[in-house]
């Protein structure tokens, strides 16, 4: 029977094999760029009814003759780890702060819940220039011998910087002051220690979590103990418990999304339209309205529109369901510019074809893909990259860019979808995918330790020899449309032993052996051999944990036009309007949702109240 799940949690499920679809709920699809083309050249747009007005600031509403369901200072949409830190911040400052969230509270998962829980707070004793070249690197590029500017506008970039490196190396003291029983564990330095400016500022990462372990036990759940948490969880309590502690100040409205933002006539934003029950209501937003929805990993149009390569069936992605672009659609009709929106932290994984948003796999976060005892081919069984390059940080994060290579001459794409082979040694050795974090440790995929059950469901492709294995994938994995060959999978396969046998990989190079950074020690002894038989393939597409470009935002998190001018009172943070887009660091997420989020929240409870008298 397929995995149903109500709400805006997951929009659509269905089975392979006799199939059970449940309708979309939310955003109509057909509305979702219905004159975002227009917003994006500057011109008025209107939601119906409501008289809404995008930056060329014509036909707004009155702010005198709406009428107001609701309101507060500052008026969040999301959430997550960036609409959680928004709010204490907002709060601190005195504002009264409502949080507009569209999941309901007792099946609440956000991309920070569901993540490693990880983030970078550079020494508060480093070299602050050197910090903040590191930053500029990292965000654009322009200070690398490689001058890879154009990832961050040349206007907003070292504004950006300025304020990531005043407040980022407050980040771990930001975190204890809100529970003291939360707990840091030192996980590693700069990602790019040839970036200017690694070294000497003292880039530092931390896990969190309540307990002794970072990673918490198999299998974690919403219902857990605050203090058996770790990783994502554990960074989410925390923040929750920041939140409960300014409860005079903060209220949450869960099972209430935002729909659309409401403007007056000069194109400030004055509230949020949003759906509660069967009706839309009005929110009031007497000093400024934040965007802090996430990305669009579950909107059809987005992906189709902004991901390269074949942006449905070619990706799929690992965090929460409920990710569906609504902030940047909201952003759009305002008039908001938008940033490099085809970015994504993405890498080569699993997706799983009887968990379904639409027509969009949900995939699953899988660290096996490089390890020993695995070879990835693509489309035809040929190997195309170093694989263990695919889970390597910081290259994972690159490693889709193969994956969505385009051939010019027969203008296909001959690595999606890519097979992970391994053998039945390989297969008892323990779980393909990370069954703690993400979709499969919140129960949104069942995956057994033993990975039996994605026998039986028939998500690996099993055969009793490589010759069968490759006319299984040609036969009945759909998305191969018939190219595997079976003759160049088992030449491949061969050439792989010989890797084995003489510990080199004479065609792209792949290292015997991989160490931890940190301590020297071998993790993965490397090259294994694949011959005990059955054998089995993993389809993997691109995918990772979210979608990074968005709403253009400068170093106050104010929302950018496109004359490059901020919209007064709209303020974003979060995946939505990512500093991360040149290159990314894992963990980078997390971190600009404590900064960003902050800086946020601050600025919107400094605006003076439009109604002031």
């Amino acid at each position: 029977m397929a995995r149903n799940f109500t709400g805006s949690r997951m929009l659509e499920t269905k089975r392979r094999k006799g199939s059970i679809m449940a309708q979309e709920k939310g955003v109509s699809r057909r509305d979702f760029f219905k004159g975002a083309g227009v917003a994006a050249a500057g011109a008025a747009m209107a939601t119906a009814g409501l008289g809404l007005a995008g930056c060329a600031g014509g036909g707004g509403a009155s702010a005198d003759a709406e009428q107001w369901d609701q309101e507060a200072e500052v008026v969040i949409v999301g959430y997550g780890g960036a609409g959680a830190c928004a709010a204490i911040a907002a709060a601190d400052a005195g504002a009264k702060v409502l949080v507009l969230e569209k999941n309901a509270e007792d099946k609440h998962l956000c991309n920070t819940v569901m993540s490693g829980g990880i983030y970078h707070s550079p020494d508060p004793d480093g070299d602050k220039e050197a910090l903040k070249q590191y930053l500029k690197a990292m965000f654009s590029g322009e200070n690398l011998d490689t001058k890879a500017e154009g990832e961050q506008s040349p206007l907003f970039v070292d504004d950006i910087v300025e304020k990531f490196a005043e407040y980022s190396p407050k980040n771990v003291e930001f975190m204890q002051s809100l529970d003291p029983d939360y707990k840091v564990i030192e996980r590693g330095g700069a990602a790019f220690p040839d970036f200017p400016g690694a070294k000497e500022s003292g880039y530092k990462s931390y896990n969190s979590t309540y307990g002794k372990s970072a990673t918490g036990p198999d299998y974690p759940t919403l219902d857990l103990p605050k203090e058996d948490t770790a990783a994502g969880l554990a960074f989410f309590n925390c923040l929750k418990t920041g939140i409960a502690a300014r409860a005079d100040n903060i209220t949450i409205a869960y099972e209430t999304p935002g729909k659309s933002l409401i403007m007056d006539d000069e194109g400030a934003v004055i509230g949020v339209v949003a759906t509660q029950g069967d009706k839309d209501i009005r929110v009031k937003a007497g000093k400024g309205v934040i965007l802090t929805t996430g990305g669009y990993e579950y909107n059809e149009e987005m992906r189709r529109a902004f991901l390269e390569g074949q942006g449905i069936t070619g990706w799929a992605f690992y965090g929460t369901l409920s990710n569906t672009g609504d902030g940047i659609r909201m952003g759009c009709e305002a008039g908001a510019q938008l940033a490099k929106v085809g970015k994504a932290a993405s890498r080569l994984i699993w997706s799983c074809p009887d968990v379904q948003v639409g027509p969009m796999n949900v995939g699953s976060i899988t660290d096996s893909v490089g390890g020993a005892g695995t070879i990835v081919v693509n489309s035809e069984g040929r190997r195309f990259m170093d694989e263990t390059l695919i889970t390597k940080d910081p290259s994972r994060y690159f490693s889709y860019k193969n994956a969505v290579h385009m051939d010019i001459v027969t203008l296909e794409f001959p690595n999606t979808p890519a097979y992970m082979i391994i053998d039945e040694t390989k297969r008892k050795a323990g779980p393909l995918v990370n069954t703690t974090l993400s979709t499969c440790g919140f129960g949104i995929i069942d995956w057994d330790k033993d990975n039996q059950n994605a026998i039986d469901n028939g998500w690996l492709i099993k055969a009793d020899s490589i010759e069968e294995l490759a006319q299984k994938i040609r036969d009945t994995h759909e998305l191969n449309e018939g190219r595997m060959d079976p003759a160049v999978l088992a030449a491949t396969m061969e050439q792989y032993q010989k890797m084995v046998d003489t510990g080199a990989d004479e065609e792209f190079g792949r290292t015997s052996a991989t160490k931890n950074a940190l301590t020297g020690e071998v993790v993965d002894p490397g090259f294994q051999a694949i011959s005990t038989p059955p054998f089995y393939a993993m389809p993997l597409v691109a995918g990772g944990p979210n979608t990074k470009g968005g709403l253009q935002a400068d170093g106050d998190r104010r929302v950018i036009d496109w004359n490059n001018e901020p919209i007064p009172r709209l303020y974003t943070a979060g995946e939505i309007s990512s500093c991360f887009k040149f290159v990314y660091q894992g963990g980078g997420n997390v971190t600009e949702c404590i900064v960003c989020g902050r800086i946020a929240g601050e600025n919107a409870a400094a605006e003076t109240a439009w109604d002031a008298k």
